[in-house]
């Protein structure tokens, strides 16, 4: 386990509107309001189409991730994640979970990492900006290369 007390900074109400992607979107708003990481605590919206981690086939290491993605459309989203800072770029690392309803499939569900999303109508964010320490999302090469976050 890791552990670290958080700095809060300031906290945001943000929308995204209709037809913005979801992750342009996000780092824009980083951007231009100097967010270098953080969390999102929850998220509502609905997506036109969207992108997830999912598998249909068997997976040959059930432990290993998956980096196989799936495709839906026309889903109300609920959603939550981390913003970690991209000392490469100087940008954002996000990493996002949604549970999705497929509204024409009697709101028939999904739940994984959010890989792309177009959102339909709109999307509200609460964004929690971290001041210290330094979140990180380095690739951990002993663990499938996954990206995990750190602090500090």
């Amino acid at each position: 386990m890791r552990a670290h007390e958080l700095t809060i900074g300031r906290t945001f109400g943000v929308t995204f509107d209709h037809g913005e992607d979801f992750f342009e979107a996000l780092s824009t708003f980083c951007r231009d309001n100097g967010v270098r990481q953080g969390y999102i605590p929850s998220f509502i919206g609905a997506f036109a189409e969207a992108e997830i981690v999912g598998a249909c086939e068997k997976l040959a290491d059930p432990e290993a991730p998956v980096w196989a993605k799936t495709y839906v459309t026309n889903v109300e989203a609920f959603g939550a994640g981390t913003l970690a800072h991209d000392p490469a770029t100087g940008g954002i690392l996000p990493h996002i979970h949604v549970s999705a309803g497929l509204k024409a499939q009697s709101a028939d569900g999904r739940t994984s990492h959010l890989l792309s999303a177009g959102v339909q109508f709109l999307s509200e964010l609460l964004i929690v900006e971290v001041t210290s320490p330094t979140m990180t999302r380095p690739r951990n090469p002993d663990l499938y290369d996954v990206p995990l976050l750190t602090f500090g």
